[in-house]
């Protein structure tokens, strides 16, 4: 039997009350674990106290971990030489900032662990491994530089076709040690313990593991690793190690390994994944270098590794130079129990012209220090601080963390490349750059706008392809490609595999074209906020002029109707590609697209006037079509998601889900019963519905407004629930967007439980495995964004900055900070006020009222 203590908030001492004394029986430790949530959740609780009489250190470690995560509360040791009330409040600051792995569990399980312990700032990323770890099923130690893709051709049924992939470098982490004769890995070896700690704080890794050798030695490693944010081209290793016994043929050996490959995700395997060819390498001394060069895109990547230590003699390294390799080792006499440390520091660069090493290699406290520094100050930026729930807390802290390294002010400044789909920890998407964008921007506008124009850029110099793109198929203006990648040509696959029937289909996911209209919300956004006039005159015109044109010349009028269509394209439903009776792939009026296309027509003659550009445009025909859009809408004011949705079957749900259990992938499940998506009214992710995460309720009316529809006062309820219960959420990014809705119609309960939902669902890999491929930047930024937007009630899309906070009943408090332009505001949310601090005076919005802020003192408004 193990024992808690609940540690009360009120009264400010540890209860002695018996019903705060709880008797958990080890062995039902998760049954048990119920009672004490019960008690927790009556009570205003702070914290707990656990009474240790049998477990070891191990034990100990893992099980106040536990107990923390499971009752969201911190959980410390009992020490009566200590203030409990204080260790209580210090886990409670620490533990929100500590990602912690106790296992090894190889695999996709494993994998999933590596790109969630991912170093990275923007520039490159390093898994999570640690640096004994070679490429296997086992684990991953993929190294990532933002924008380097190779294109190759593979054979797929008989057919010859290209992909462009996001390159996995040269492994220059890999350290490991010989003993004996035997190559030492934590795959192949006895493992008595590991645990894995990445600081979010720092942005540093430290790993931890107890091997048990076939001598029946015990090794002890330490690994700290980081990736420099504020050197961008540096990232650091320290590797320490020692053994219980004597051993005098112990070698330790460091590569700069270049014979890798593409590897992380299993369904692209069979395809060609050699990407690299080594052009030079070196060796001198401690220093080691090597030089690969892409096999198509002929991107060149330079790694320099220098070797450090105050224990061993490094004049005595050995230096191999081989085919694809440098190798360094040298030979120890290890004494018992006797700890022994190298520091690795490697510089990385794809530009040598540009990127020069510092003029003396920093040691991995330095570089470590340094780093720490530029990542204080991005927290003081972007922190979301949440008072009341300890895992809430966690998750914000780690969808931060990974926002900021897979871009970063340093890591991306004047750097040509945008986030893709899963950072700088993975190759799911092959790296490819998607609409996604959408959901990440609003972190970076508010926090960072010069690294969103860095992003808006990577967009606007790839403008002349999209041009391209439009005109091959026959349009106007810019088409921007839904996969974009290396130079901005269309990388969608022209094949898909479905992993549940091993069959291969064609993709039509290309006509997902309102990625164009994506982009446009970002120029615009960010030029709203930030009313950066050199981007809007020199930039965004010429990109909202071009996709308009597109869009423009997408358009078909229809005499009988009086309206204008948009046909042959996808929104953002994946599971809906074409109708079942048309050879030629795409839709008819997807609601979205056509209420977003009415938008970007609604704000060009404010584009011109705020440029004081002439835009070549015809201006009386972009009136004409913004007026007269074609939706399908019925009788209760239900908004199709394209022409014919209502006509579509439905689908019987609780069959799929008893005889299936996961059904997030109802494409897959139908096309492997060869049934078709195209024929039912299921949805991977949020359509039509996407409107209202772009926009308030007030301008989606409008917009209808504009194109002669009138719905009902609860539309945006009844498009939600008829939505909602036609979604698989096949995609993370589905919760986000209804858990938007359900807090704009005022369901909170519907609101938290997605949030929730959306909020763990890299952390949980709760999508089976998809974690394992890189993190989802898009749901990790906006679950960042709704917890302002939905729960602050924070809207930066007009002139004026508006709040409505509705905080979530757990949270007693809710501080952030942002920037708009040149003023800064300091918000803390809790039940019934506000407090916001600003360096100028200025006006915003609270609830229906304009208060107006004093800079210089705590303004207090009461709601």
């Amino acid at each position: 039997m193990i024992m808690l203590k609940i540690y009360e908030q009120k009264p400010s001492v540890i209860s002695n009350n018996e019903e705060n004394m709880v008797l958990l029986d080890q062995l039902k430790i998760e049954d048990e674990l119920l009672k004490v949530k019960q008690i927790i959740n009556k009570k205003e609780i702070k914290g707990a106290v656990f009474f240790n009489e049998t477990l070891n250190d191990k034990e100990l470690t893992e099980t106040l971990y536990t107990l923390t995560e499971t009752l969201n509360i911190p959980v410390c040791l009992n020490d009566e030489t200590k203030n409990m009330e204080k260790e209580i409040q210090k886990k409670c600051e620490d533990y929100p900032f500590e990602l912690t792995y106790f296992d090894y569990p190889k695999g996709k399980q494993e994998y999933s662990v590596e790109s969630l312990l991912t170093v990275g700032n923007g520039y490159l990323g390093l898994r999570g491994t640690s640096p004994e770890m070679s490429i296997s099923d086992s684990n991953y130690p993929g190294t990532y530089v933002a924008s380097v893709y190779n294109t190759a051709e593979s054979l797929v049924e008989g057919a010859t076709i290209e992909n462009e992939d996001f390159v996995n470098l040269p492994n220059g982490q890999k350290m490991y040690l010989v003993v004996d004769g035997e190559i030492i890995t934590i795959e192949d070896n006895e493992l008595s313990s590991i645990k894995r700690t990445m600081n979010l704080k720092t942005g540093e890794l430290t790993i931890n593991t107890e091997l048990i050798l076939k001598n029946g030695a015990h090794l002890s490693i330490c690994v700290n690793k980081m990736a420099s944010m504020a050197h961008r081209n540096y990232y650091g290793l320290k590797y320490s190690f020692k053994i219980n016994q004597s051993v005098s043929d112990i070698q330790f050996i460091s590569e700069l390994d270049g014979d890798v490959y593409n590897y992380n995700v299993e369904r692209y395997r069979k395809l060609t994944n050699h990407h690299l060819t080594v052009m030079d390498k070196k060796a001198d001394g401690t220093k080691a270098s090597l030089l690969v060069k892409t096999n198509q895109s002929n991107i060149e990547v330079y790694q320099e590794s220098h070797l450090l230590s105050q224990d061993i003699d490094l004049d005595k390294l050995e230096n191999q130079v081989l085919d694809k390799k440098v190798k360094q080792l040298v030979t120890l006499d290890i004494k018992e129990n006797q700890w022994l440390t190298v520091e690795k520091i490697v510089f990385v660069t794809k530009n040598q012209t540009e990127d020069k090493a510092l003029e003396e290699f920093p040691t991995y406290a330095k570089l470590l220090a340094d780093s720490a520094t530029e990542w204080e100050k991005l927290w003081q930026e972007a922190s979301i601080k949440v008072t009341g729930d300890l895992m809430s807390q966690k998750m914000l802290n780690l969808h931060t963390y990974h926002m900021l390294s897979s871009a970063s002010p340093n890591g991306n400044k004047e750097l040509d490349a945008s986030i893709t789909a899963r950072g700088l920890h993975g190759e799911a998407y092959r790296g490819h750059i998607f609409w996604d964008e959408l959901y990440m921007l609003p972190f970076y506008i508010i926090h960072f706008p010069e690294t969103a124009k860095q992003l808006l850029m990577y967009r606007y110099d790839r403008l002349e392809m999209a041009k391209k793109l439009a005109k091959d198929e026959g349009h106007l203006g810019a088409m921007y490609p839904w996969q974009s990648g290396l130079d901005g040509r269309e990388q969608s696959q022209k094949l898909h595999l479905n992993p549940l029937s091993g069959e291969w289909k064609e993709d039509l996911s290309c006509r997902q074209r309102h990625v164009s209209l994506a982009i446009a919300y970002n120029v615009w956004s960010y030029y709203q906020y930030t009313k950066d006039q050199a981007f809007l005159n020199e930039c965004g015109v010429e990109m909202l002029t071009e996709i308009t044109k597109f869009w423009l010349s997408l358009t078909s009028y229809n005499e009988s109707e009086n309206r204008y269509s948009i046909t042959g394209v996808m929104g953002p439903d994946e599971f809906h590609e074409a109708y079942s009776d048309r050879e030629k792939g795409g839709l008819d009026n997807n609601a979205y697209t056509n209420l977003m296309v009415t938008w970007l027509l609604d704000i060009m003659p404010t584009v011109k006037k705020e440029s004081g550009q002439s835009i070549a445009l015809d201006f009386e025909k972009m009136e004409d079509v913004r007026k007269k859009l074609k939706l399908e809408i019925n009788e209760e004011g239900v908004i199709a998601q394209f022409d014919g949705y209502f006509e579509l079957k439905e689908i019987d749900w609780d069959y799929y889900q008893n005889k299936y259990g996961n059904v997030y992938r109802m494409d897959r499940i139908l096309h492997a019963e060869g049934k078709t998506p195209d024929d039912y009214k299921v949805a991977k992710q949020a359509d039509s519905l996407m409107i209202f995460y772009n926009f308030p309720k007030e301008t989606v009316t409008d917009l209808l407004t504009t194109l002669d529809y009138h719905l009902p006062e609860d539309y945006v309820e009844k498009n939600l629930l008829y939505y909602l219960n036609r979604t698989s959420h096949g995609s993370t990014l589905s919760r986000v967007v209804h858990s938007q809705l359900a807090e704009m119609v005022d369901d909170r309960e519907l609101a938290w439980k997605l949030y929730q939902e959306a909020l763990y669902s890299d952390y949980r890999d709760i999508q089976g495995g998809t974690t394992a491929e890189g993190i989802h930047t898009g749901v990790m930024a906006s679950t960042l964004h709704i917890t302002l937007s939905a729960f602050a009630g924070l809207d930066i899309r007009g002139e004026v900055i508006k709040f409505d906070p509705h905080l979530p009943e757990r949270w007693s408090e809710l501080t952030f900070t942002f920037s708009k332009q040149s003023v800064r505001f300091k918000v803390t949310i809790n039940k019934d006020k506000m407090i916001v601090c600003v360096n100028k005076d200025c006006v915003v919005m609270i609830g229906s009222e304009l208060v107006s802020l004093k800079k210089g003192s705590e303004n207090e408004i009461t709601y």
